[in-house]
């Protein structure tokens, strides 16, 4: 694993995004993977190895999370944003002699970033996978993360963290107690006072706080996606009801559906089912 950093230029000035990678850096296909709200790049740790060594995966933290810089106004967490500064991760990665393959794997808040990507004239996303996110974002599961998004918990010991994410992470599914540590560790960090919270900016949940909270439709974007598109469904999800899922599979880039039992938002793509499912849609052609 390597890793990187890369200014990017918003509203406000330049802020650097970290990213690792994975694999041959001279690889002619890149995989994008972009992790949800409040996670981060080392959620594809177990994904990146199992797709070496043919592919170059990169993974960046989005602005907010993780290694990467804060914004100076919390105004500017938009998926405007987070399209500016991966658009300028794709011209990092594509950039050299020969031409480069580019694929995306985008969970929940990753996925977002991936449709309105994939949607724009010219994108050079070849192959998008999206997990457990829709055309139809409901009201009822924005509340379920609005009630610990933004929030700033601070715990005495790194187990009192980890117990709190067993919890809040639950819909992941039957994780390992090894899994379970690294979900929980990659996202936290320890403050000067000896306690530990989340490696993430809690203004990135300002947008949950500034008006009513309601269903967000994404079918603009959905129907001028043209690529190759794999969606991934947490068999219990609130946050992608199966009527959505099936609705998506009817328009748009028509992908094909692949559900997994047991599972809420969002798969971790840490199984080896769900590794099997990816890998072989990505090698595809």
């Amino acid at each position: 694993m390597r890793e990187g950093t890369l200014p990017c230029l918003g509203k406000s000035g330049f802020h650097r995004m970290h990213y690792v990678e994975w694999g041959n850096p001279d690889a002619r296909t890149v995989v994008i993977c972009v992790h949800g709200l409040t996670r981060c790049s080392r959620d594809f740790d177990t994904l990146a190895r199992a797709l070496q060594p043919g592919l170059r995966v990169v993974c960046p933290d989005v602005v907010g999370r993780g290694k990467s810089e804060w914004l100076r106004d919390a105004l500017d967490y938009s998926y405007a944003q987070y399209c500016s500064d991966m658009a300028a991760l794709i011209a990092r990665v594509t950039a050299g002699e020969g031409a480069r393959r580019v694929c995306w794997v985008g969970t929940s808040m990753g996925g977002i970033i991936g449709m309105m990507l994939a949607a724009s004239s010219g994108c050079p996303i070849e192959r998008l996978v999206i997990n457990d996110v829709g055309i139809l974002v409901p009201k009822a599961a924005l509340a379920r993360l609005a009630e610990y998004v933004g929030r700033d918990p601070r715990f005495p010991s790194f187990a009192e963290l980890a117990a709190y994410v067993r919890i809040v992470s639950a819909p992941f599914g039957p994780l390992t107690d090894e899994q379970w540590d690294h979900v929980s560790r990659n996202t936290a960090t320890q403050h000067a006072d000896g306690s530990w919270g989340f490696s993430y900016d809690p203004r990135i949940g300002l947008p949950f706080r500034q008006s009513p909270l309601k269903d967000v439709n994404l079918l603009e974007f959905w129907d001028r996606i043209a690529c190759p598109t794999l969606l991934l469904r947490g068999a219990d999800s609130d946050l992608l009801p199966r009527d959505v899922a099936v609705q998506m599979t009817q328009r748009g880039p028509r992908p094909r559906l692949a559900e997994f039992d047991g599972i809420g938002h969002a798969p971790m793509l840490m199984a080896a089912d769900q590794i099997a499912v990816v890998r072989d849609f990505l090698l595809e052609a």
